[in-house]
């Protein structure tokens, strides 16, 4: 569904990441582990246009995207979920969800079947559906973000940190969530996650990114016992 081969991309003079190369299959989860400032960010922005690649190529559904702007990218169904959350905090829950879907054109009655089905993957969304954004809890407004993202209908979804400074029991809400949308909705995830656990706990498979190159790849169980993997990214 996903190939991205070979792509170098930096920020300004600064390489960022290295010849990189992922795939991603249909109905796959796929992490990417890394310690902060690896380059995983950098590789989820590259796929998404705001950062244009120098060399190498991006495919999607077997048609190039690479180099092509944000919004075609995301008009052909990538939707990028980015770390921080940035909902509209001065919208309510509702809008949020209704600004998800600005790139497609739904009738009303397909839109309020995409509610209903935000609402019930999502009941606490629904119990504070009329709250502006701003007003909910880190987590809630992670499940937020997650639902605007779904929107849209997406063909593959992109996470970028998305247990970053929740609660561990809050951390384990996402992970289920994550794994629900797999299940439920059938769309593929590329999951960036500094939880090397948790990620490679609930992924099929996934690749370690360490100063902008991948340095291991392979089934997530196979790395979940990886000494290597266990020593970096898995003690205590």
């Amino acid at each position: 569904m996903l190939k991205v081969n070979g792509i170098n991309s930096y920020y300004g003079s600064i390489h960022a990441i290295y010849d990189v190369s992922i795939h991603v299959k249909a109905g796959e989860i796929v992490s990417i582990i890394g310690a902060n400032g690896a380059g995983k960010s950098t590789m989820m922005k590259s796929i998404m246009g705001f950062v244009k690649p120098k060399t190498g190529s991006i495919e999607f559904e077997g048609t190039s995207i690479t180099g092509i702007d944000t919004s075609k990218i995301v008009s052909k169904g990538i939707v990028y979920v980015p770390e921080g959350r940035y909902i509209f905090p001065d919208m309510s829950v509702n809008d949020n969800l209704l600004m998800g879907a600005y790139s497609k054109k739904f009738t009303s009655k397909e839109m309020d079947s995409l509610f209903e089905e935000m609402y019930e993957m999502f009941p606490r969304l629904r119990e504070r559906r009329h709250q502006f954004g701003g007003t909910l809890s880190g987590g809630e407004q992670q499940m937020l973000a997650i639902a605007r993202g779904l929107m849209s209908k997406p063909k593959l979804l992109m996470l970028d940190e998305p247990s970053l400074g929740l609660a561990p029991i809050i951390v384990s809400e996402v992970f289920d969530t994550i794994e629900r949308i797999r299940v439920e909705q059938n769309i593929p995830i590329i999951l960036v996650e500094q939880n090397a656990f948790k990620a490679l706990s609930i992924s099929d498979r996934g690749y370690v990114l360490e100063n902008g190159v991948v340095t291991l790849t392979g089934k997530s169980s196979d790395l979940l016992h990886d000494e290597k993997v266990k020593l970096a990214y898995l003690a205590g």
